[in-house]
């Protein structure tokens, strides 16, 4: 039995399954070491309350139309490129902070894949241009 009728499945056909396994790799990563840095940073565990709260909420409130399936609040395709972008330094710089060289060393080569497999989603999301493909219609 199908459920085509009651969700029409999106794509955007500018990114792939590798680019967004990466980029929800690199979103681990800084939910994961970003809170744990700025406890260590603070001097404090309760840092890591606001820290987790906004890592969390960038990349999930703030959606390009075209781009997700659910847009809450939609940005120009620069503000949702640099949310991306703001993750990764996190994610690098907190786990080059809080874990060892080789764990900074494997998110690195994390955020390069995903920025090479997402070369043409991020050129997109750069442009500022509205999606040309199908968008998914509100039920």
């Amino acid at each position: 039995m199908s459920n085509e009728n009651t969700s029409a499945k999106f794509d955007n056909p500018l990114d792939s399954t590798l680019s967004a396994a990466s980029r929800f790799a690199i979103e681990i990563a800084a939910w994961v070491a970003g809170p744990w840095a700025a406890a260590d940073l603070a001097g404090t565990w309760l840092a890591t309350l606001p820290a987790l709260a906004i890592l969390v909420a960038l990349p999930g409130v703030f959606s390009t139309t075209g781009d997700k399936r659910h847009v809450v609040v939609a940005v120009p395709g620069r503000v949702r490129f640099l949310i991306e972008f703001l993750l990764t330094v996190v994610a690098i710089a907190s786990a080059l902070l809080v874990w060892t060289y080789i764990g900074a060393i494997v998110v690195t080569v994390i955020a390069v894949f995903m920025f090479i497999t997402g070369a043409p989603r991020a050129m997109w999301l750069i442009s500022n241009e509205p999606p040309d493909w199908p968008l998914p219609t509100k039920r």
